[in-house]
């Protein structure tokens, strides 16, 4: 059977690969998963996909892909974006939304704990707000896969792909620096400030300082109240 590009697939290959199907469980789950992502890693491996799920071939490992629509859509949407195909990206193409079966599904091949994280995270919806705000939160990673296998628009797929994440130079001694008492305020103060900071589309280092005034400002007991 071919596994992509042109041609029509093998009647007698797909029919053996069908009658065999369960010789997979023979295969370690390791085995399985290289070979599933080394076929996901082709230029466009839905109609090999497409046939092996209609023929039953991964349905005694993988029974949670119900077909490779998802797969083809993730295709098309990688390569309007100009993304580069993604393996693990389009496995979790072929699953349902859910991070618990992506997770049950990495357990089972024995994918590593990065690349589980990854299947469960790609298995969520798309976050509302401002994209470069979301890839702060979730990982510009883990936005490309969600906007690519949920629909996004390609455009903000290629910005996000393309997006370097700031760094947030602020620390907690800074703020007790600027009066703040050490203690709990300190953690929930900085984590304000960071939060305003992506807000308002991560501003240099002048406008973060001005943030964190005000936001020590606010933070400081008023007199005569203990802190």
């Amino acid at each position: 059977m071919r596994a992509s590009g042109g041609g029509a697939a093998d009647a007698a290959a797909l029919a053996a690969c069908t009658a065999r199907a369960n010789d997979l469980m023979a295969l370690s789950r390791e085995r399985i998963a290289a070979e599933l992502l080394k076929l996901l890693a082709a230029a466009d491996p839905a109609p090999a996909v497409g046939l092996m799920v209609a023929g039953g071939v991964l349905r005694p490992v993988l029974p949670e892909i119900g077909d490779a629509a998802g797969l083809a859509r993730t295709i098309a949407a990688e390569a309007a974006a100009g993304v580069a195909g993604d393996p693990l990206r389009r496995l979790a193409a072929l699953l349902p939304p859910d991070p618990a079966v992506a997770t049950a599904v990495a357990q089972r091949l024995r994918l590593s704990r990065a690349q589980t994280a990854r299947l469960a995270a790609a298995a969520d919806p798309v976050p509302a707000g401002e994209p470069q705000a979301a890839a702060w939160r979730i990982g510009a990673e883990a936005m490309v896969d969600r906007l690519l296998i949920r629909g996004g628009d390609p455009g903000t797929a290629r910005m996000v792909a393309a997006w370097r994440r700031p760094r947030f130079t602020l620390t907690g001694g800074a703020l007790i620096a600027r009066g703040l008492a050490p203690g709990p305020a300190v953690a929930a103060t900085l984590k304000a400030i960071e939060a305003q900071w992506v807000a308002e589309g991560f501003p240099g280092d002048e406008r973060l300082a001005a943030i964190a005034d005000d936001a020590v400002d606010r933070a400081r007991p008023e007199p005569g109240r203990s802190g």
